[in-house]
């Protein structure tokens, strides 16, 4: 079975996705009991105990934890994948010299199979395994801080335009379940139509849009209220989180 050290959110999205039972630890906040009457599988009594039951172990433990969750453990001739977000392939090698360790930014989404999971360069071993999981970009290292900010926090960013859209509708007089099922399935089914058109977006709009009508005057609010803006802004923060040194913050799961 495959081991989860941390069982939070990006955990349990992926164990969901994977369906199978799994071996987990956390830090007594109950998740890993939780994740394992969900899934099936055994709560391990220590870290130690789950790499020496699991091949494949996903770590999902705070950053600043990584020494301190190596030491004691033999991972020798394991996969070790990291899903701590600002975690360097280099310091995952130095925690686990025995083992194959791979980089990895997930995102939610892979809860449901249809997830983006970027892996740095040299962990195509892993390829595969979260393959199941979405779609596998495999990149530079030094772009995986650009994957956190493109896909590993997307799904929050789509979430907020979708409350937004849905609020809208229910200003203007929509009822909320009409609002909610007209926009979430439009939502899905443009992704879809754009993933088809080979993400021209520009042809996305132009099929929809009449010059001067609804839909053209509708974007030019968007584009007057400075969507554009808002989000080189909200990719410039990420990255500048990125570039510190983990202090506590909620970069990954724990």
């Amino acid at each position: 079975m495959i081991g989860f050290v941390g069982a939070g959110n990006m955990a349990t999205a992926i164990a969901r996705g994977l369906g199978e039972p799994v071996y987990a630890t956390d830090a007594g906040s109950g998740r890993a009991a939780a994740l394992v009457a969900e899934l099936g599988g055994e709560v391990m009594p220590t870290n130690a105990d789950l790499f020496k039951r699991s091949e494949t172990i996903f770590l999902g433990h705070r950053p600043d934890q990584l020494a301190e969750i190596a030491k004691g453990v033999d991972a020798t001739g394991k996969m070790v994948i990291s899903m701590m977000g600002p975690t360097t392939v280099a310091e995952l090698q130095a925690a686990y010299p025995g083992a194959t360790v791979v980089r990895t930014m997930p995102n939610t989404p892979v809860e449901v199979r249809r997830g983006v999971v970027a892996v740095a360069a040299g962990g195509e071993p892993a390829v595969e395994l979260l393959s199941r999981l979405g779609t596998v970009v495999v990149l530079p290292e030094r772009q995986m801080d650009l994957a956190t900010a493109t896909a590993g926090v997307m799904p929050a960013y789509i979430a907020v335009l979708a409350e937004a859209a849905i609020d809208a509708a229910v200003c203007h007089g929509l009822d909320l379940k009409s609002a909610k099922s007209m926009f979430l399935e439009t939502m899905a089914g443009t992704a879809e139509l754009l993933i088809k058109r080979d993400g021209d977006t520009l042809a996305v709009r132009r099929e929809v849009g009449t010059p001067g009508e609804s839909t053209v005057r509708g974007v030019a609010a968007l584009e007057r209220n400075n969507v554009r803006t808002a989000f080189m802004d909200a990719y410039h923060d990420v990255l500048t989180r990125l570039s510190r040194p983990y202090t506590g913050g909620a970069i990954v799961t724990d």
